[in-house]
């Protein structure tokens, strides 16, 4: 397997479907690159008029910006939608420090102040490695969250224990099994050795083409209920992402602890679980759900019926969910404008 050029990474996250959605937004986009203090060039997207409420999209663990085409084609003409490549994903470049939580925490900061007017405020959305994202920020920059944030979403995402919950490939984190029945020596179960499968997972080696991609893609990120489109979209966002920067996120998300960044999270605050996920399985939703209804922040809690790519599997549900939240928001902000003019 040999790694792709830059146009076939691109032209892979730029093809054109028969299903509208995932097509690139008709509305044009501003382009601009952040530097982050490490020397990552990230790139950003910005899309509507600059005088309309924003909506800050990030993506998940192996995507970019053109994963969230469903959602720019919904939002763009009513809201400033911002989104961006998380370093090493998309066209950004992967700077001098190794991926961690504090650098997907100091990159989202980069690219708020480089998109907010000071005092602005936007809605946040992240999927999957996104919602970590937001949750390392309110970890690493609390006092930000108040101060950018009017609401944030959480979908399809977790804040620890991913290395040993995730169902994606259960052979490589769980106890094996033959048939219905678990393995164990000694009455000791049996795993496969951790370094094994820490090696296929994080290895940095390209994702082919074809139909065990097809399959894996199909069956264990999305559901059967997934349409050509839908599955071949996902493929091609993915498969653009570099080995390098999705072997060593996938490294530096396994072992995460940001729960002291869920509870940190004092603005509304709404999660999407899935049922069928096995990326992140909707259990992995139930800390976060418990900690903001501890808090006072859990606005709401959906659990919609598909995988792990709930806003392509379920985009008009995802939207709804994300439209209420946006608008609940912006009437939030012209009430307090309201009442201080009195």
């Amino acid at each position: 397997m040999f790694a792709l050029s830059h146009a076939t990474r691109n032209q892979l996250r730029n093809r054109t479907f028969a299903t509208a959605k995932l097509n690139t937004p008709s509305q044009p986009a501003a382009a601009k690159t952040v530097r982050t203090d490490d020397g990552a060039d990230l790139r950003v997207h910005v899309y509507g008029k600059e005088s309309a409420p924003t909506l800050v999209l990030i993506h998940g663990w192996a995507c970019s910006i053109e994963y969230w085409h469903p959602q720019i084609r919904e939002f763009a003409d009513d809201y400033r939608v911002v989104a961006y490549d998380q370093r090493g994903h998309g066209e950004s470049t992967l700077g001098s420090t190794a991926p961690s939580e504090h650098t997907l925490a100091s990159d989202l900061v980069a690219v708020l102040d480089a998109t907010l007017q000071p005092g602005e405020k936007a809605v946040i959305a992240g999927h999957s490695m996104g919602g970590l994202t937001i949750q390392a920020w309110a970890k690493h920059y609390p006092a930000q969250v108040g101060e950018r944030a009017s609401a944030v979403l959480l979908a399809n995402t977790a804040n620890a224990d991913i290395r040993w919950e995730t169902d994606l490939a259960p052979v490589l984190n769980k106890q094996l099994t033959i048939g219905k029945y678990a393995v164990t020596v000694g009455g000791v179960p049996v795993r496969m050795p951790q370094p094994v499968s820490e090696s296929l997972l994080f290895a940095p080696l390209p994702i082919p083409a074809g139909w065990l991609t097809e399959q894996i893609m199909r069956y264990r990120v999305l559901t059967p209920d997934a349409t050509d489109d839908e599955v071949n979209f996902a493929i091609g966002i993915i498969r653009s992402c570099r080995p390098l920067a999705r072997g060593r996120h996938a490294a530096a998300m396994a072992d995460m602890d940001l729960s002291e960044g869920t509870a940190n999270l004092n603005v509304p605050t709404t999660v999407i679980a899935s049922a069928g996920d096995r990326l992140l399985p909707q259990r992995l939703s139930r800390p976060l759900v418990d900690t903001l209804r501890r808090t006072g922040n859990l606005a709401d809690f959906h659990i919609l019926p598909h995988g792990h790519l709930s806003n392509v599997e379920d985009t008009t549900a995802f939207n709804s969910v994300l439209r209420h939240i946006a608008h609940t928001a912006t009437v939030s902000r012209a009430t307090r404008r309201n009442v201080a003019a009195l």
